[in-house]
């Protein structure tokens, strides 16, 4: 399966507008917004729970990268409620699951090697980044030579420009934002390749969003299993 998967060009998903997709779990569908794989894949999913699901123990050979979104997601290390984030680097393993039902965001595969902290951020936490114009709130959740991850508030009616020397890619969480005359509300998440500069005007409720500042796929991005 192939979706979204030319990472020279850029690309756009409502993906509340998508239907869900069942998955081998029972009560536990995705949307799948970029794919490259079957069942085991290079993969950037929202995730929904229903309550009382859980997923099967697996190992993480691949990395796996998660925001919770609504919900409490939990596994057997503890619980996760909304605006939780965490990276499960290759080797680790859970049995995740959502008592109440829970909508995560999640990358799975695209973990580059020597990436191995795992890092786990509840909400609110990460440290306060340097405002650009029109934010007036900005969490690093996880930063390294290769990336930048953060959570930002921009201001209602804000023009926002965001440089992308490497490879942008973000998910709107709440509010709205209008791209190139295209209008961005919660769920959409889009990618932009390294050179084409994110230039945004936020609406009238202001915008929350989660930015990847890094390459669209690492030069040593971790092989997938033949």
């Amino acid at each position: 399966m192939r979706i979204n998967d030319d990472l020279t060009k850029p690309v756009i998903v409502h993906a509340a507008r998508l239907d869900w997709i069942q998955s081998p779990a029972a009560g536990v569908e995705r949307r799948m917004l970029y794919r490259v794989g079957g069942e085991v894949a290079r993969a950037t999913s929202i995730v929904r729970y229903a309550p009382g699901s859980a997923f099967p123990r697996h190992v993480h050979a691949g990395g796996e990268e998660i925001l919770v979104l609504e919900g409490t997601f939990q596994d057997e290390h503890g619980d996760y409620p909304a605006g939780s984030y965490f990276r499960n680097p290759p080797g680790t393993s859970h049995v995740p699951a959502a008592e109440g039902g829970c909508t995560i965001f999640v990358r799975l595969w695209q973990f580059r090697k020597g990436d191995d902290v795992q890092i786990v951020r509840r909400p609110g936490e990460g440290e306060a980044a340097q405002l650009r114009n029109g934010s007036e709130e900005a969490r690093v959740l996880f930063y390294d030579a290769k990336e930048r991850v953060s959570i930002e508030h921009w201001r209602p009616h804000s023009s926002i420009a965001v440089d992308n020397h490497s490879g942008l890619e973000f998910l709107v969480l709440s509010g709205d934002l209008t791209i190139g005359g295209e209008n961005l509300e919660q769920q959409s998440w889009a990618r932009l390749p390294a050179g084409k500069r994110l230039e945004a005007t936020t609406g009238p409720n202001g915008v929350q969003i989660w930015i990847k500042d890094a390459p669209l796929q690492h030069p040593d991005v971790l092989p997938m299993p033949r």
